[in-house]
């Protein structure tokens, strides 16, 4: 099968759908792979490192988009659509739910679109094996980020997150006990801060105190524990997650409103519309704005500021898949339950049942 590896076009998206190590096992498995040139430059790997291992380097976007299957790691951009063709297979994050106009434009193209985050293994400890390693790094990341923004030359507080003897540390309060919201809270909990996390699932929090113990104060998430905890909060991180559906807002403009001027929020699920109701989309070049005086972050891929760690990660996690789309073509959806799950769109179909709930007149 040929195989494209387009560069990212999202701004400061550094990471790349294959790294050269993968790229050497597709070839052994009998595939050609087409990276577009310096695609992967910014995750610290050269157009020689992928002739190495035997990919062709093409000039073109085009040349690496006109192939089988497509591999990227962000979602098409307006600019990108004209090279989405029928029939092709695209493999990367896409995050429907808080897009539509990609939704309708790969409804009308008719591509089959697997989104990394909808690949989904029954009975499994880790039911989202494609975003479970990008919810880690943005987890992280949120707390690193959050830290930064409170400085006050970033327009923050200039609250030092550990605090130091005979000054209180920062309180950050965590909205989901998930993936993120355990990353961000073992980060937060190292930098010496004060942590609550707040969950709807019992057991989540059972588990989380088996992680944490008397460290971090787990709350059962309602309204009521949300509108105490926010206003004290010093630095809020949205951590939320519904998979396919768009973020709940759990903290409406007023509640903001509250929070101490130079507060912070980050909102790690902007990319699915995000859980705070004044949070918008925003850029790694263009990061933060402050509404209400707290500062907000909306950063949707958190992840492209790490892109040597990333790439490798997210490789580590999607490659069996990719071997097996570029092995068996359509079939694999048939033969691996876990890839089915994750179809978004397919002939001109959408197909996934979360998206279509957000969507529901593209379903029909």
């Amino acid at each position: 099968m040929e195989i494209g590896v387009p560069k990212e076009t999202k701004d400061q998206e550094f990471r790349v759908g294959l790294s050269p190590s993968s790229v050497r096992v597709l070839k052994e498995n009998g595939h050609n792979i087409f990276v577009e040139s310096q695609a992967g430059v910014g995750a610290g790997f050269t157009d020689e490192d992928y002739r190495q291992v035997g990919a062709e380097i093409v000039s073109a976007a085009e040349n690496a988009w006109n192939r089988e299957l497509i591999v990227k790691v962000k979602e098409p951009l307006q600019p990108e659509y004209q090279f989405l063709q029928k029939g092709q297979l695209l493999f990367t994050y896409l995050h429907l739910a808080a897009d539509r106009a990609l939704t309708e434009h790969l409804i009308d193209c008719g591509v089959t679109a697997i989104a990394y985050e909808t690949v989904e293994v029954a009975s499994s400890t880790n039911k989202l094996p494609l975003l479970t390693p990008m919810s880690i790094i943005a987890g992280r990341l949120s707390v690193q980020f959050g830290a930064r923004f409170l400085e006050r030359q970033q327009g923050g507080r200039g609250v030092l997150l550990g605090g130091v003897p005979g000054v209180r540390s920062a309180r950050v309060v965590v909205l989901g006990g998930g993936v993120v919201g355990t990353e961000a809270t073992r980060i937060a909990v190292g930098m010496g801060a004060t942590v609550q996390i707040l969950d709807v699932n019992v057991e989540r929090l059972s588990y989380l105190e088996t992680l944490f113990g008397s460290r971090v104060e787990l709350l059962y998430s309602n309204s009521a524990q949300v509108d105490a905890v926010v206003p004290e909060a010093d630095l809020l991180i949205g951590a939320v997650l519904v998979p396919g559906r768009r973020a709940p807002i759990l903290v409406e403009r007023a509640l903001v409103g509250q929070m101490r001027p130079g507060s912070v929020i980050v909102d790690v699920a902007v990319d699915q519309g995000g859980c705070v109701e004044t949070l918008h989309t925003t850029s790694h070049t263009n990061p933060t704005y402050v509404e209400a005086g707290v500062v907000h972050y909306g950063v949707p891929n958190m992840p492209g500021a790490v892109p040597w760690t990333a790439t490798q990660a997210l490789n580590n996690s999607t490659l069996p898949y990719v071997v097996q789309l570029a092995n068996l073509g359509m079939q694999a959806l048939l033969t691996n339950p876990a890839l089915a799950a994750g179809v978004n769109v397919q002939n001109h179909r959408l197909v996934h049942p979360a998206v279509q709930q957000v969507f529901p007149d593209l379903a029909l």
